[in-house]
């Protein structure tokens, strides 16, 4: 029922509502990205580079080249095209003066007819957010590089309450010199800086997507640990809990059953202040070039290729997955104070 009512209270808040529907929004589009993306190749990695940089909403006329079998095997931005006899001639778009080419009848399938192969395989394409520096949908590539901000998040996440709430746990429930230890682990932990540990875990595990993941996750543990280690210490000295030790039940029962719970509104706000933190750190590596590795999207890694474009008219490249990374931390931020005061038994 608490819970129920603390998620009523969040709805009610126009900020955690808004907050709660845009992540609502971008997980649906991170799921269903290779469905809705204009370019649903995989990590959307079609390339035109003579089309580069292309400001948005530029529109260009794709040749679809096949093979004999009739599979698509390129997208060539044209300018025009003609037949001669059983040849299509066509000139491809080109940064300086273009030349004609020509591609044989015999590459269509033989049941098409001229007006079938043009209907087919020439395409007017709008390019609605533009084009990055090797000709890729910018569009496409931003909805895939939802997934590794939103997958970092969740996994980071879950590495951090996994190990953060047993050692926390262990040390506020046993107490003595195993908290005495537990504790200057911790501290050990909490002195370094977070992003050089990071960068030092990816380094050793090697560069990569999972790697990443485990890297972060191992990295935020600690505030998690401090957490629960203080509510620990404060619940096992209430009265009820008193009374299960006098009852004879178990350790892993009365820590399970009776103060697990009470740390749960807790640890629903930490994490996703963790979740926002680790969308930034994943940026950040990814702008290092150590995070995720191309051609896989990733926003930080496309302001790493595209931020010198800021000075060249074409600050969109690097604001607009700047603009994303800043929204979404944003919303998870206010979604975590909302949460924290609809779970404040004060209010």
């Amino acid at each position: 029922m608490k819970s129920s009512f603390a998620f009523a209270k969040v709805l009610r808040d126009p900020v955690g509502a808004i907050s709660l529907m845009y992540i609502l929004l971008i997980s649906t589009v991170a799921i269903f990205a290779g469905f809705i993306a204009p370019d649903n190749t995989p990590n959307a990695n079609q390339m035109h580079l003579s089309i580069h940089s292309k400001p948005p909403g530029h529109k260009s006329l794709l040749l679809l080249v096949p093979v004999k079998n009739g599979s698509i095997i390129e997208e060539v931005p044209i300018t025009r095209y003609t037949w001669e006899n059983e040849q299509l001639i066509y000139q491809a778009e080109s940064v300086g003066i273009g030349y004609d080419q020509s591609i044989s009848r015999a590459n269509f399938p033989a049941d098409l007819s001229r007006a079938d192969i043009e209907k087919i395989f020439l395409v007017e394409r709008t390019f609605l957010w533009g084009t990055d520096k090797f000709g890729r949908d910018l569009l496409s590539r931003m909805l895939f590089g939802s997934r590794i901000s939103l997958a970092i998040g969740f996994i980071a996440v879950l590495i951090s309450l996994l190990v953060g709430v047993f050692l926390g746990g262990v040390a506020g429930f046993v107490g003595g010199r195993t908290d005495k230890i537990i504790l200057w682990f911790i501290n050990v932990i909490w002195s370094i800086p977070s992003l050089l540990m990071v960068i030092a875990i990816t380094l050793a595990l090697g560069k990569g997507f999972w790697q990443v993941f485990i890297a972060v996750g191992l990295t935020m543990w600690v505030e998690v640990a401090r957490l629960v280690r203080g509510q620990v210490i404060s619940i096992k000295e209430q009265s009820f809990v008193q009374a299960t030790k006098v009852l004879g039940y178990s350790d892993v029962r009365i820590f399970g059953k009776h103060i697990f719970p009470m740390l749960i509104p807790s640890l629903i706000v930490i994490s996703t202040a963790n979740f926002a933190s680790a969308i930034l750190i994943e940026s950040g590596l990814s702008f290092l070039g150590i995070g995720a590795q191309p051609p896989m999207p990733s926003w930080g890694g496309m302001i790493k290729d595209h931020f010198r474009y800021m000075l060249m008219g074409k600050a969109y490249l690097a604001l607009i997955p700047g603009a994303a990374i800043m929204s979404l931390v944003l919303a998870f931020m206010s979604l975590g104070n909302s949460l924290r005061d609809a779970l404040d038994i004060k209010n």
